[in-house]
């Protein structure tokens, strides 16, 4: 019996961007040996990073998806193996009430768990942030120069994960969600949705491999205050 992929891996923290360390510190090829399905960035702060079956797409502030290179770098992306735990189908509900239903339905609140959906959308809202370039501004700073793209009647992949509120900083605490569009035709972070039917499927994990950057002297000496860590996190996650 195949055993159950219960780990996953993550490549620095968002706490980490909060001060603009957005330059890349590890490489695509190196990421994808860690899992087949996630989300991130790309160097720069480039757009939002959608991995789906082995494949990274980036959805950049310009509306244009593309395939990242192997070699490109990312500073923060989260990415695990893909092999369902719980599999259940939806209709007519808004993210918030699917977001509610699966903690109600689930014994996850303290986990951290991969959240997929495939199906047909009533309408999506997603931003994907200017690539940045140096000197870096702040997270806060570059969320207000986020692209905004909405689209109705779409068929497309949710991916993402629910981190539990006591690793804030580590992660987004709540849902941190990506969409990608069947046809390339818009995607990124996603800020609202409406299912019209689809399949969602859950995948509970054990285990969280945290990766650093232990080689790049910038993270080394970047003093990493958190005094308002957390609300700039809410801030820079709930721009809409």
């Amino acid at each position: 019996m195949e055993k159950y992929e219960s780990r996953v891996y993550q490549h620095g923290t968002l706490g980490m961007l909060v001060p603009g360390l957005f330059e890349g510190t590890l490489t695509v090829a190196e990421l994808l040996e860690h899992g087949d399905f996630g989300i991130g960035t790309a160097s720069g702060l480039d757009g939002e990073m959608v991995l789906l079956d082995h494949t990274p797409y980036l959805v950049q502030s310009t509306g244009e998806v593309r395939i990242l290179k192997s070699e490109e770098k990312v500073p923060f992306a989260t990415v695990h193996f893909d092999q369902a735990k719980d599999t259940f189908t939806v209709r007519a509900l808004t993210q918030k009430q699917l977001g509610e239903q699966i903690l109600a339905n689930y014994p996850y609140k303290n986990l951290f768990f991969a959240v997929k959906i495939t199906g047909r959308f009533n309408k999506v809202k997603t931003r994907a942030v200017e690539k940045q370039t140096r000197p870096y501004k702040t997270l806060t700073q570059v969320a207000d120069e986020q692209a905004l793209f909405d689209a109705e009647e779409i068929t497309g992949t949710v991916i993402g994960y629910f981190a539990p509120e006591m690793f804030q900083g580590m992660a987004a605490a709540g849902y941190h969600l990506h969409f990608l569009a069947d046809d390339k035709s818009m995607g990124g972070h996603l800020l609202d949705f409406e299912i019209e039917q689809a399949t969602v499927q859950l995948q509970p994990f054990a285990t969280i491999e945290q990766h650093f950057p232990v080689a790049d002297q910038e993270f080394l000496a970047k003093d990493l205050a958190i005094a308002d860590l957390h609300a700039q996190i809410e801030q820079a996650e709930g721009q809409n």
